[in-house]
């Protein structure tokens, strides 16, 4: 079996995905997918400060008051997180974070050194996604800091498969763990990074990719009881789920160019279920909806729209709609219709590689048939991809010349008009 690392193979992947459909997401998928190998094509991710707003301030104070008085409880962080501006900045992200999730970081565990990590099997692969990472480090930082940075991904990603041998690394993984990383240290993401993957990000680290493209196709269904029109318009254009693969394995950090709406995303889905992505990515769908029709049905180009997340998104707007979509259909109510619609596409699958095969079948019948009647020197090597080729042109300059021949007066000898 191929590893989730040859699914999404160099760090373009979201640019240059081909759109088939949600069933293509499995382990020989990789072919759909042409990458940079080399460097990362991305736009260089963004650490712009921006200004605090006066409501982002009272957001900031009423955080930090709570932290003040030490008896908050978990559904306390989860509504600080959810609500508008989530944890507003990265010292508070780095103090609730760790609540949001239960982790208690042992400052007695000490890391491992890169060295003792290099015979993994996993190593090499986990190493040149790090170096083709540069563009999401902060800009600007020192050589010796941004070498002990990566140094220190290398091992945090590591130490989580080696722990858990039964996960699986996956491009996209590295996304992920840089956030936590960037925000909270080497100790905390390392803790932060086991819970997700034993839980959040699961089954994105199986063998395979079957659960994951299973999950992805829970879009459509919230899509079709909340707009029924974009719904039909996408599933007329065939336009399937990889536009959303990297969406999901990264929780958009991989996509997005922004450092501070990864960081808000981060806030909004350390507080909520696992599948939320997906309504994010219904919700983000929706809000787009005009620009989708404006583009026409057809799958490559709605492909290549949504594939591209604009800087200028009122993320907002859309994580709210998103919580409004999660209670009005949750996972247990499309479970069926997710169901429905898997088998369907299973089957129209198996209709058009069975009618494939009739018709290469009927192509090469006709051949065999029709090579008894020509003579072997005629077809030279039937074989031979021009073998057909040199045939028809055969057979059809001798027609010429003999309807020509026929002609009155003609001659194959006869001097043309360009008079040598």
């Amino acid at each position: 079996m191929e590893s989730h690392s040859e699914i999404i193979n160099g760090d373009d992947e979201s640019s240059s995905m081909l759109n088939d459909d949600s069933n293509k997401l499995d382990t020989n998928s990789s072919e759909f997918i042409s990458s940079e190998e080399n460097e990362d094509t991305r736009s260089e991710l963004k650490f712009d400060a921006v200004l605090e707003s006066a409501e982002e301030k009272s957001k900031r104070l009423q955080i930090e008051e709570v932290l003040k008085s030490g008896d908050s409880v978990l559904e306390t962080w989860r509504r600080l997180a959810l609500s508008r501006y989530g944890l507003v900045n990265d010292d508070l992200r780095r103090q609730v974070w760790p609540l949001l999730l239960n982790v208690d970081p042992d400052p007695s565990e000490k890391a491992p050194l890169l060295s003792e990590l290099s015979q993994h099997s996993e190593y090499s692969q986990v190493v040149l996604d790090v170096n083709r990472s540069l563009k999401r480090f902060p800009p600007g930082i020192p050589y010796r800091q941004r070498l002990a940075l990566q140094d220190q991904l290398t091992v945090l990603i590591l130490r989580v498969i080696m722990k858990y041998p039964h996960l699986r690394y996956y491009q996209g993984y590295h996304d992920v763990a840089i956030t936590f990383l960037l925000v909270v240290g080497e100790t905390v993401a390392f803790r932060i990074m086991e819970r997700l993957s034993t839980d959040h990000l699961r089954e994105c680290m199986e063998p395979t990719m079957e659960k994951t493209s299973y999950t992805l196709t829970y879009i459509y269904p919230i899509l079709q009881r909340e707009d029924l029109d974009l719904y039909e318009f996408m599933d007329r254009a065939m336009v399937g789920t990889m536009f959303a693969l990297p969406w999901y394995l990264t929780w958009f950090g991989h996509s997005l160019n922004q450092y501070r709406d990864v960081v808000r995303l981060y806030d909004y889905f350390l507080a909520s279920p696992p599948l939320m992505p997906l309504y994010v990515t219904a919700s983000l769908v929706i809000d787009r909806r005009q620009e989708v029709f404006d583009v026409g049905c057809d799958m490559a180009s709605i492909h290549c729209l949504l594939s591209q997340i604009p800087d200028n998104l009122d993320f907002e707007s859309i994580l709210e709609r998103a919580s409004d979509l999660y209670k009005k259909y949750p996972p247990s109510k499309l479970e069926k219709d997710v169901k429905n619609r898997v088998q369907k596409e299973l089957e129209q699958r198996r209709k058009d590689e069975a009618r494939i095969r009739r018709r290469l079948d009927k192509n090469k019948a006709t051949w065999v048939k029709m090579r008894h009647y020509l003579p072997n020197w005629l077809l030279l090597h039937y074989r031979n991809k021009y073998g057909l080729l040199f045939a028809t042109a055969t057979l059809l300059v001798g027609l010429y010349a003999y309807l020509r021949a026929t002609e009155t007066g003609f001659s194959l000898f006869k001097q043309g008009p360009w008079n040598i």
